[in-house]
């Protein structure tokens, strides 16, 4: 199995993560964060990851630092349980209604790390997670696992909805593209590496 474990500690945050991506969808999450957690849970299970995420972090300022730092963690810890990708997919799509929300991602595990996250959401937080926290969880997971991520909102009117068929569309993509292909068992790239 694609594993990985890994520890970060700062001033702000002390994360543990643990991945494996060729897993069942088993998830321990505790960020001290509600609504993330819910978020991350969604991410294990529709992706079939096995994830592991212990972070505490200073919510007595607020969730930004813990929510992010959760990002780049988890980006990092993708990355390394993918090693050099060989055979994987390399590409993933998913769209995902979530009643009257609709979710679009798109991904590339392409080694160029890139965000577009059109999203129209408002301000404001459920419970303690501000929902401009999606986005930036967002761009620190692409960052650190070096990947091209495409997100489109293309409706929705229920913040908890959106967010979440974001997270599920998220997962499907990226279980697509990290996906074995038996048929290229190579790096999918006429470059024969992927990295910038």
């Amino acid at each position: 199995m694609r594993r990985a474990e890994l520890e970060r500690s700062t001033n702000e945050t002390a994360i543990s993560i643990k991945v494996a991506i060729d897993g069942e969808g088993k998830s321990e999450i505790d960020t001290g964060v509600g609504f993330f957690d819910h978020m991350l849970d969604h991410l294990s299970r529709h992706g079939l990851f096995d994830l592991t995420v212990r972070a505490k972090g200073d919510l007595h300022i607020d969730a930004h630092h813990t929510v992010e730092d959760v990002g780049i963690c988890l980006g990092k810890a993708f990355l390394e349980a993918v090693g050099v990708p060989k055979g994987i997919r390399r590409y993933g799509h998913a769209v995902v209604p979530m009643d009257e929300a609709l979710a679009e991602v798109a991904v590339d595990f392409s080694g160029r790390p890139f965000l577009v996250f059109n999203a129209d959401l408002p301000n404001g937080s459920l419970g303690n997670f501000d929902l401009e926290l999606a986005q930036e969880f967002m761009q620190a997971f692409a960052v650190n696992a070096r990947l091209t991520l495409h997100i489109n909102l293309r409706y929705g009117s229920n913040t908890h909805h959106c967010i979440e068929g974001i997270f599920k569309a998220l997962a499907q993509a990226l279980r697509q593209a990290l996906e074995m292909d038996l048929r290229n068992t190579g790096i999918p790239s006429t470059k024969g590496m992927l990295e910038s």
